[in-house]
């Protein structure tokens, strides 16, 4: 999938050390809910392994990359419990800290959008956004996506209970 400036692509091998300092980072560990590092191993057996068939396995990542300059990773957009049946899908984006404000995340969820819409033919995509990551609200918000509900306390994190708020883009 092709924008203006990114394009979106499956992970690669030659991904695996950007992809590890990612998975690494305990910023992105708040978002992503994860408790524990990955291992270089366990990311190659990821990519070699990967699977972009959403029927089978549920899920999709693919890598933001430069549509000028492949090789240039900008983050990763994941597509998660995927249901055919209801026709909904959950998103998750990552942008690499080096290329925040830049318009990449929009980007990136428009063309994810488009693809959920046009060519899976989803009812809806959703996202879950912890209550204080305002920008992130403000992303999804500006890309049609509407809070639709909150899990109170939803996330233990620095000795505090965080809610979570649910977000919904339902296809008109």
């Amino acid at each position: 999938m092709t924008g203006n400036t990114i394009h979106l692509r499956s992970p690669e091998f030659g991904d695996i050390p950007e992809m590890y300092a990612w998975e690494n980072n305990p910023e992105v560990w708040q978002v992503s809910h994860s408790i524990v590092p990955l291992s270089q191993f366990a990311l190659e057996q990821y990519v070699l392994n990967y699977s972009d068939d959403l029927f089978t396995t549920r899920q999709m990542r693919l890598i933001i990359v430069l549509k000028e300059d492949r090789e240039q990773l900008l983050g990763a957009i994941d597509l998660f419990d995927y249901n055919p049946v209801h026709r909904r899908v959950g998103v998750g984006l990552l942008i690499a800290p080096a290329h925040r404000h830049k318009g990449y995340a929009s980007e990136a969820l428009k063309l994810m959008l488009d693809y959920c819409f046009e060519t899976l033919n989803l009812h809806q995509v959703y996202c879950n956004i912890s209550a204080g990551n305002a920008l992130s609200i403000h992303l999804f918000e500006a890309n049609g996506f509407e809070h639709t509900g909150t899990k109170k306390q939803w996330i233990y994190r620095e000795k505090q209970w965080i809610d979570e708020l649910f977000f919904q883009h339902i296809r008109k």
